[in-house]
């Protein structure tokens, strides 16, 4: 911070008593006074003080008075890390293409600016036009990850919103989660109103009709509801996919594990459906996404090509709750990053999803993209691949307008063995035969990501992942000498609806000890670069992922002995959730490095990812035996339990696309029938 800042007049926060004026529907609200002026002067004083001026392009800044809802859509993160996000743009574009709705966007502060807020009572803001966060009628915040949960409380505490649910009227804002990390919402029971399950395109409207019917009955004194918070919140509840955690109640065993969850509203469902849209088609947003105002993560426009993924990494909560596999026709890509490049002036492009490389015309949908952008400025990327030569292939297809840096797989396991039991069908022949190809092609760095904790692992498995990136280091220098080799690994956390949510979770010292491994077999190899996370992140998430309603007291603890910002190097991380563990008899051992049995509820048991309970336990039995399970998209049906009710082809998911042979349930084994992509290698879409 640069000096001392001044002192500035913000505008005042109304108490709660007068707020009712301000959410009124339509032309009878008042319109909040923007907070920008006092903003303004203390800027000078924070870094990056681009990040909180808004005015960004294709920006949209509503009308107050016209619009009959108002949200606020958030990310729990600083600006250059959420503002790329497409969920929150995406709904963004939803929300304000309805007349009767607006929608604005916040982000986390950084702890200087959050410092000069709390001096000059300025209250979290939207960017858009700096309006308070308690004026709005909901405040939408996406969960990519649970070690965003304290900057969640710290952005209701800034914008004059009470901390709990239990605590707030029928004026405050209703905050509604969703998000990845929203499938086991508990650890945040206390302090949210509603949580959505699944996609959100669709659910975002029918909430928002929720929210305006209630707001006109109110207004017109309709509500005969002696408690008209409650009212608005049963409604809720009766959207498919929302969950309201003040309806339910856990049940405890006198050993401490959870015996269930049940509802105690009449009315409510006893397990929360996930939603699922069905047809990406309907939905080719985003459109016109926001260009960022200074440095983010990620500048490029970006299209998801497809959305789900039956790969079936045991590991992997996205591509677990996100089935089954949708896809959007090749000529609406192209239309959509046509459109996209023309609104934004990106010169790049992703075209994104779980595994992008899988979409069953990524062939020649990457030619046609790269044909229409030959001799241009604008490059084409593939974020997500398998690790295969095809991958190779599509990469100089679409790198034909840019120099051939790097290329990043995910073998996740060093050992064959231990692929086998996270069920990642990658055979170290075929990362390293890749790896020759991409060198030999002009390719001039590989990164390679890598897990330890997984369970079953051995320290055998964990120096396999050192002699694998020493083969393929070695492969570089054959190729040049300036080739280099990246070696990326992570503490693995086990998550919720997958099949390795029971599994214990290692402590910091022994992923610690693991990576000392990785450390010294690689030190005689100079040109191979070893990044790591630290362990401790890794521990706060696997508690916030598994814990129960009970781990709600240490969020909150930690919260007040001044945790942010959670997954941040900067911030002193476990040294303070260790001490709220400690104040609120959270035991880490307990929730995080235990194996749990198959007759223990689960804090998740009544959300339904779509998957059978049943069929995640069958498969944690056979990861622990190594074997292996192919892709559903290839081969006979599994009966995982995702399918059944939805009306949609489990192949692309739009008409007119390759369409699977239908194979009775329970054959097993695996299919003979080619990928999708040696499918279309040499075919027209």
């Amino acid at each position: 911070m640069l000096g001392t800042a001044p002192r500035v007049n913000a505008p005042p926060i109304p108490d709660r008593a007068n707020r009712a004026a301000y959410r009124r529907p339509g032309g009878d609200a008042v319109t909040p006074a923007s907070y920008f002026a006092a903003l303004e002067p203390l800027l000078a004083y924070v870094k990056k003080p681009a990040q909180y001026v808004g005015g960004e392009h294709n920006e949209v800044v509503g009308d107050w008075t016209a619009a009959e809802t108002r949200w606020l859509l958030c990310y729990p993160d600083t600006y250059e890390i959420g503002q790329p996000n497409q969920g929150i743009q995406i709904l963004y574009e939803v929300l304000n293409e309805r007349a009767t709705a607006m929608a604005e966007r916040s982000y986390a502060p950084w702890v200087d600016l959050e410092e000069l807020m709390r001096e000059h009572r300025i209250p979290t803001f939207s960017l858009e036009s700096h309006r308070p966060l308690w004026a709005f009628d909901v405040f939408g915040v996406t969960l990519p990850h649970e070690l965003g949960h304290t900057n969640l409380l710290n952005l209701l505490e800034l914008g004059a919103v009470p901390r709990r649910s239990a605590d707030r009227d029928v004026d405050d804002p209703i905050v509604l989660v969703g998000g990845h990390a929203a499938y086991n919402p508990e650890p945040l029971a206390p302090f949210i109103d509603a949580a959505v399950m699944g996609d959100g395109e669709e659910v975002a409207l029918e909430v928002d009709e929720v929210v305006r019917g209630f707001k006109r009955d109110r207004h017109a004194e309709r509500l005969t509801a002696a408690d008209p918070r409650h009212e608005l919140l049963r409604r809720l509840a009766g959207v498919d996919g929302v969950y309201v955690p003040a309806f339910y109640e856990p049940r405890y065993l006198d050993d401490g594990r959870l015996r269930r969850t049940v509802a105690v509203e009449p009315g409510v469902p006893a397990m929360v459906p996930k939603r699922t849209v069905q047809d990406l088609e309907a939905w080719p947003y985003p459109q016109k996404q926001i260009v960022p105002m200074t440095e983010t993560v990620h500048e490029r426009f970006s299209v998801e090509i497809f959305r789900g993924c039956t790969r079936g990494c045991r590991f992997c909560q996205a591509g677990m709750i996100t089935r089954p596999v949708r896809e959007r026709r090749p000529e609406t890509v192209q239309k959509l990053v046509e459109d996209g490049v023309k609104n934004t002036g990106f010169n790049e492009v992703g075209l994104l999803s779980l595994s992008s490389a899988d979409h069953s015309a990524i062939g020649p949908m990457a030619r046609d993209l790269a044909d229409a952008y030959e001799g241009t400025t604008t490059s084409l990327s593939l974020p997500s691949t398998r690790v295969d030569a095809f991958n190779v292939t599509l990469s100089n297809e679409l790198a034909r307008n840019g120099r051939r840096t790097g290329l990043t797989f995910a073998p996740e396991a060093g050992s064959e063995r231990m692929r086998a039991v996270i069920n990642k069908m990658v055979a170290e022949e075929d990362l390293l035969r890749t790896a020759e190809i991409a060198f030999s092609e002009g390719w001039r760095q590989i990164k390679l990501y890598f897990m330890v904790g997984l369970p079953t692992e051995t320290d055998e498995d964990v120096l396999a992942i050192a002699d694998l990136g020493i083969k393929t280091y070695e492969i570089a220098r054959r190729h040049g000498k300036a080739n280099k080799v990246t070696i990326s690994v992570g503490g693995f956390v086990p998550k919720p609806h997958t099949p390795f949510q029971w599994a214990a979770q290692d402590s910091p010292e022994e992923i610690r000890r693991k990576l000392s491994l990785i450390r010294h077999a690689i030190k005689a190899h100079s040109g191979i670069k070893l990044r790591t996370n630290d362990p401790e992140e890794g521990v706060i998430e696997g508690l916030l992922a598994r814990g129960d309603r009970r781990v709600a007291a240490a969020v909150e603890r930690a919260f007040e002995l001044g945790a942010r910002f959670d997954g941040w190097h900067e911030m002193p991380t476990l040294e303070v959730w260790r001490r709220a563990m400690q104040e609120t008899g959270v035991d880490l051992a307990w929730f995080s490095h235990r194996e749990r049995d198959e007759r223990e509820a689960l804090p998740w048991d009544h959300l339904d990812s779509g998957l059978d309970k049943e069929w995640l336990w069958k498969d944690w039995q056979d990861a622990q035996s190594d074997q292996q399970l192919d892709d559903c998209r290839w081969s006979p049906c599994y009966d995982c339990g995702v399918c059944p009710g939805l009306s949609i082809e489990h192949d692309t998911g739009y008409t007119g696309g390759f369409q699977l042979p239908v194979l009775p349930t329970g054959l097993g084994g695996s299919s003979q029938l080619p990928t999708a992509p040696e499918r279309y290698a040499s075919e027209e879409p």
